[in-house]
């Protein structure tokens, strides 16, 4: 159990991270899709640039997935007898 909290706390802390920089590079998050989209449905694609395109789909699960390798890294230098 402490193993799947450590990785949730690594993914929550990465997220928060990775949306404080995005927006401070101006790069859309799914925050920001998902207002445009509730106020301009399917018109909102068109407005998207090739980065943000990139961010979401592509960028953005890659950098969550490394919170879960951090997560899961920290969980086995604090434990390091490996029980899970």
């Amino acid at each position: 159990m402490l193993r799947l909290y450590l990785i949730g706390i690594s993914i929550l802390a990465i997220a928060i991270a990775a949306n404080i920089l995005t927006s401070k590079a101006g790069i859309a998050s799914w925050y920001d899709f998902l207002k445009l989209f509730a106020e301009k449905g399917t018109n909102v694609f068109a407005q998207f640039r090739l980065v943000d395109y990139f961010w979401l789909l592509i960028a953005y699960p890659m950098v969550l997935a490394l919170g879960y390798k951090l997560g899961d890294w920290l969980y086995h230098v604090l434990l390091p007898s490996g029980n899970t």
